[in-house]
Order: C-alpha cells, then structure tokens, then sequence
C-alpha cells in the first residue's frame, strides 16, 4: 500500500486505546490516526506511547491531532463553554479530509457512555458535513462502539456496514496487542474474561457503522441522565473533579455551536 493510499483513511479517536476496538481495520486500511487526548485520566498517566507501538505494529501512521490535551484539560474545555478549541479541530480536520483527498473516515460512537467519545463524534460529523457542503466529496463517514457489543448494529445499516471477521492469526495479534497495553489491563480482563471463552471470541468480529449526515448532532435522550452524568457525581465525590459534565447544561450547547459554525462557514 502506498503512502498516498494510506492517507485516504482517518481514524479519530478520544482516548488511546480505542484503536484497539478496530485492530482488524487498522490493519487492512492503515489509516492516519488522530486522538484527541493522552488518555490520562484523573491518574495523569498519557497511555499514547502504548497506541503508538500499535499502531506501529498495524501500519497506522500518528496524525497531526495525537493526544492534543489530557483528560481533564479537555473537559475544562467542555465544562467552561470553551467551544473555539473543538471548532479550530473541526476546522483542522475538514482540511485534512480535503487535502489529503480522504475517502474514509471512522471513529467513536456517540454511546452517552463518555463525553469524550460523544465529542469526538460531534467533532467527526461536524467536519465532514463541512467538507460535503463545500466540495459534494462523497466521503464515507463511519462510527464503532466501544461499550456496547462489538457487533452491536442497527437492523436497517447491516448490509451498509464494513464488517471484519478476524481469521484466528488476525485475532492473536489483536488480543496480543490488548494484552500487552499496560495501561488497560484492568479493562481488557474484563472485556475478554478469559481467552477461550465466548466472551473474548466476540472481539474477532469489528463492525463500523455508516452514520447518516442528516441525522441530528446528538440523539435525544429519556429521562434517564447519560451514564458519564452518574459517573462524574461519584467523580466529584471522590474528589478528582469539581463539577459534574452534564448532557443538557453542557453537551448541547458543545453540538449547537459546532452545527453553528459549520452552516456559518458552508
């Protein structure tokens, strides 16, 4: 695959680590990957040297955007209506897609798990409507989920979605790149409980989702909170943070001001 080919596919993230969800297609496309945090946590431990080694081992390149600010710089950003960061990124990434003639493009799933996740999503749409708007570059847009199944898909988007069934070489090298990921050990025991089981075989299967540009920034959700709401009060109350990052209060206006500024520069 040549260097020109591999640039043709983008892979954004919100943490390292998540490329692990997707090792099948980090190997088959090679993409260049963007992060947008180190991953560090409340710990302060950046988990970007264990992502560069497997990318490094898959053929994926580091992109310009690779663990941009720590955890809690950026949910400083999102807590204090600091929007102008996350739209310079929509605008850095919009660029990227145009110049380096990308045709593909895939990261997090929008879960209400993590509003990292929710973000990079927001971010991902919002640059690629951008992109259509202004050139009608037919650019294949597609999301994963990192807490729900692997193979968890829509009835409606089966047959549209890229689906990696991993032969059993291709599944040691990822479960070997799990293992191997120091700072997720805690996760990934629990994730694959096990190497025979039922429970890790499921990771041989990676589904990438095609997102529909139409659909709204954020889904909307019952009157249950999103998980990340009830996480961050027992954050708070442990002490590692000092406000809670809340859907309604702060997410939506984060959405509103990236839909903003992409119909403000179409």
């Amino acid at each position: 695959m040549t260097e020109s080919q591999q640039k043709r596919a983008i892979l954004v993230i919100a943490h390292p680590g998540h490329e692990l969800r997707v090792h099948g297609w980090l190997e088959a496309t090679a993409p260049v990957v963007w992060i947008l945090t180190d991953g560090s946590g409340h710990t302060g431990r950046s988990r970007i040297d264990s992502t560069t080694r497997v990318l490094k081992a898959t053929g994926a390149i580091p992109g310009p955007v690779y663990g941009l600010m720590s955890d809690a710089e950026f949910y400083n950003t999102v807590l204090g209506f600091d929007h102008q960061p996350l739209i310079d990124l929509v605008e850095k990434l919009a660029a990227s897609i145009q110049h380096e003639q990308v045709d593909c493009i895939a990261g997090d799933a929008e879960e209400g798990y993590n509003p990292g996740h929710d973000t990079c999503r927001l971010i991902i749409d919002a640059a690629v409507k951008l992109v259509k708007r202004k050139s009608r570059k037919p650019i294949r847009n597609y999301d994963f989920t990192l807490v729900g199944p692997p193979d968890q898909c829509p009835p409606d988007l089966r047959e549209h979605s890229l689906w990696f069934n991993l032969d059993d070489e291709a599944f040691a090298r990822k479960l070997s790149a799990a293992r191997n990921y120091p700072e997720l050990q805690a996760e990934v025991q629990t994730a694959l409980n096990g190497v025979e089981t039922e429970t890790a075989n499921q990771f041989r299967v990676e589904c990438l989702r095609p997102i529909n540009s139409h659909s709204p920034a954020l889904r909307s959700l019952t009157d249950e909170p999103p998980y990340y709401e009830l996480y961050g009060e027992k954050q708070v109350k442990s002490g590692y943070y000092k406000h809670v990052l809340r859907y309604s209060e702060h997410m939506l206006p984060l959405a509103r001001a990236l839909d903003s500024y992409v119909e403000r520069n179409c």
